[in-house]
């Protein structure tokens, strides 16, 4: 039966059948937008932000991975083009069962997970309640540890730009005021780009991208960063994952923290030093693809 079924979908992917635009509804009753191309082993594309969505990162990497990889692009719960919760359900608990139910609906038997900067987090607890369902990740400029993220680098570093101390004194919640409010006072001096890129046109170019989207949802990212779940050091569960990952970095990237890759203990574990920043789909795209075809050979992915 597995040989069949193996066979089934095999022949459904080289013939592109799943290909295109879909509405996928989860267990709960969330509309999740779904949109599936290329050719090859399938690949979700689990966004950062949080809620940044998967429109760019498509229009950035998408002629790119669709030649390697059936590219799953995946608006979660409360982004983009996707419904929200209405009993705002964005636990870690759901936002996994999301993933899996996006998986079962399209038939895939296990699947490759590509994550981006908050994506980690998402990855990981993935990972950790569907451990069969992960044949690979790649995590590209990924945090599995914001308080880690933030204590080490994205706080003194924004603190320096603005020519101010900064602590890293009090809960989760607080925390996240603090990023917050130094992101206000970092774009106010129009210096917010040092913080993950060497162009200051690298950041707006994505917001514009995202501002195609009409009545963009940004119900995630404003019900999600006060939840102490995501602010978990998931870097303890590294060492438990056998499968390969990808660990992709910026020497520059500022918002995860140039030395984030350090403690990780996957067994089969590709690190990638990129010399770049948080956004290497813009400014080092040569860079990343030689990682993403690195880590497909060695891997046989």
């Amino acid at each position: 039966m597995d040989r069949l079924f193996l066979i089934i979908v095999t022949l459904l992917l080289s013939q592109n059948v799943l290909a295109g635009e879909k509405t996928i509804t989860t267990s709960d009753g969330v509309d999740l937008y779904v949109k599936v191309e290329g050719k090859g082993t399938p690949l979700l594309y689990i966004h950062g932000g949080p809620g940044s969505g998967s429109y760019w990162f498509e229009k950035l990497t998408g002629e790119f991975l669709e030649q390697h990889f059936t590219v799953v692009y995946l608006d979660q719960r409360g982004v983009g083009r996707s419904q929200s919760s209405p009993t705002q359900d964005y636990s870690l608990d759901r936002m996994a069962l999301d993933f899996e139910e996006v998986r079962a609906a399209l038939g895939f038997k296990d699947w490759l997970t590509l994550g981006h900067s908050f994506g980690g987090v998402l990855q990981m607890g993935y990972a950790e309640r569907y451990p069969e369902a992960q044949k690979g990740m790649l995590m590209i400029n990924c945090t599995l540890n914001l308080i880690e993220s933030a204590c080490e680098s994205w706080l003194p570093k924004a603190a320096e730009y603005v020519g101010e101390t900064y602590s890293c004194a009090g809960d989760t919640v607080t925390l996240a005021q603090r990023m917050n409010e130094y992101g206000g006072k970092l774009q106010e001096k129009g210096l917010f780009w040092k913080m993950g890129s060497r162009d200051p046109e690298t950041f707006p170019k994505l917001d514009q991208m995202s501002g195609e989207i009409e009545n963009f949802n940004y119900d995630l990212s404003n019900n999600i960063m006060n939840r102490s779940e995501y602010w978990q050091n998931f870097k303890l569960l590294s060492g438990g994952m056998k499968m390969p990952v990808l660990y992709f970095y910026g020497t520059n990237d500022y918002m995860v923290g140039p030395r984030h890759y350090k403690d990780l203990e996957f067994s089969n574990l590709l690190l990638w030093e990129n010399n770049g920043g948080h956004v290497p789909f813009i400014e080092d795209s040569n860079d990343l693809e030689k990682a993403v075809l690195a880590y497909k050979e060695k891997y046989r992915v």
